[in-house]
């Protein structure tokens, strides 16, 4: 029997933060995903730099692959350090890999990574939407609703 999975994920600390993603498409399903990284990733993740502004994720022979996120080099590495924007491997399980690689090449749905954070065990992980890309008028649309709910709470406060 399976166990059930949390509604949000815990995260501890959040490193990197990709807020352009939920503006520019539409999140149908999260994952919880993790990290295989080299030994100067983690401290570089760890002093809190890195960037998934740009970044997307692929399925490549039955596995996912995180292509284009940077992670700088470790400040105190020495010649052992990593490659700061090599293609990461992320840790899913078999059955989310195959509805991921199914709902990718069926629907035309993207992966995309929205945070890199750590949980309370000290483990990196990767929050990674299954989402459709919106068309320029849902993003008027979205820019619309979000002014009104800031003016409405505006008014709200000057009211009440």
């Amino acid at each position: 029997m399976a166990r059930p999975k949390p509604e949000t994920f815990d995260k501890q600390r959040v490193v990197a933060d990709n807020r352009r993603a939920r503006f520019d498409y539409h999140v149908e399903d999260t994952y919880e995903a993790g990290l295989a990284l080299q030994g100067t990733e983690v401290k570089a993740l760890r002093a809190g730099e890195a960037s998934i502004k740009e970044s997307y994720a692929e399925v490549r022979d039955g596995q996912v692959w995180l292509i284009n996120s940077n992670i700088p080099e470790y400040s105190h590495g020495n010649r052992l350090n990593h490659e700061p924007r090599r293609p990461r491997k992320l840790l899913l399980h078999e059955r989310e890999i195959e509805r991921l690689f199914g709902a990718v090449e069926r629907k035309g749905m993207t992966l995309v990574p929205l945070s890199v954070y750590f949980n309370k065990t000290g483990r990196a992980k990767v929050e990674l939407a299954l989402a459709k890309g919106k068309q320029a008028h849902d993003k008027r649309q979205t820019i619309k609703d979000r002014d009104w709910q800031r003016d409405k709470a505006r008014l709200m406060r000057e009211r009440g």
